[in-house]
């Protein structure tokens, strides 16, 4: 089997409150992008990983990728293995779901592979346990994604949205990021509904009003580089720009694909993680699972 597993963006990130656990309770609007990692799976005896591409990730039992497959081996009870090698593009600690969207494409490739037939609403369950973008990963397209995580309500869109992805600086570590939203004094805060309705009518002029992301305000102090970064987007003509997730990636979204192309063209000689892409529409046109 090949797998693709897809980055993606937060158009919004709002965080509401904080369960008695600790957990800050979320509202977000995600959609996922065509830059992406490729999984190649194949039946074998025990589980191994092997990784190769233009990021280095772990590939031992720090990878979620290993660990979606122990928890649905676990949660089967069976002693069935894979030979998984992963293809890396997506970059690492940039708050593009990169390690969420290769376990979901673990969790969805090895579900039909071992013939286990589970559920989405199962697949979702065991994928957050492991982190709280799973389930969205596992959905796919333009959502809104609530509570933790676990709520995930796909959006209709009948347009895609051409974008240019800076990651300008080393990542952030979500756990830094929170613990300075926990001693922040105040924060601004996206407008959700007014996202949503932007993004389905293409009114691009009013999106930069309406989009937000409350952890872009305590990560910029600790990284002035996304700044920086945001400001290149717009002065190289991004219709709308902010971080996405806990950093440490910012997106810039332009009129046309040549506005796109132009403004990445010029910005990857500033910047040596530059990437060239796009929205997809829906969790069809993210899915992706192709057998050989």
């Amino acid at each position: 089997m090949i797998i693709r597993a897809y980055a993606k963006i937060n158009w919004s990130l709002d965080t509401v409150g904080v369960r008695e656990d600790g957990y800050h309770l979320l509202d977000m609007v995600m959609q996922s992008v065509s830059l992406h990692d490729t999984l190649t799976i194949e039946p074998a005896d025990g589980l191994s990983l092997r990784a190769d591409g233009a990021v280095r990730v772990p590939v031992n039992g720090d990878n979620l990728v290993l660990r979606a497959a122990e928890a649905l081996r676990r949660r089967a009870g069976i002693d069935a293995g894979a030979d998984i090698r992963l293809h890396k593009r997506i970059p690492s600690g940039a708050g593009l779901g990169g390690g969420s969207s290769d376990a979901a494409a673990t969790l969805k490739a090895l579900n039909a592979l071992w013939g286990l037939r589970y559920s989405p609403d199962t697949l979702c369950e065991i994928g957050l346990a492991l982190g709280a973008d799973i389930p969205y990963c596992l959905h796919g397209g333009l959502c809104r994604v609530q509570g933790i995580g676990e709520s995930v309500t796909p959006l209709e869109i009948g347009r895609a949205y051409h974008l240019v992805i800076v990651q300008p600086c080393r990542g952030l570590s979500t756990k830094q990021v929170f613990t300075a939203l926990g001693q922040a004094a105040s924060l601004s805060r996206p407008d959700t509904p007014g996202v949503i309705g932007a993004l389905q009518s293409g009114n691009l002029s009013g999106l930069q009003s309406v989009m937000g992301n409350t952890l872009q305000e305590v990560s910029v102090p600790l990284r002035p580089a996304i700044r920086q970064a945001i400001t290149a987007l717009r002065e190289h003509g991004a219709r709308a720009a902010q971080m996405t997730g806990s950093g440490s990636a910012v997106f810039g979204v332009f009129a046309s694909t040549s506005a796109a192309r132009t403004a990445w063209e010029n910005l990857s000689k500033k910047y040596r993680a530059c990437y060239l892409t796009h929205t997809l529409l829906n969790a069809q046109q993210a899915g992706y699972l192709n057998q050989y």
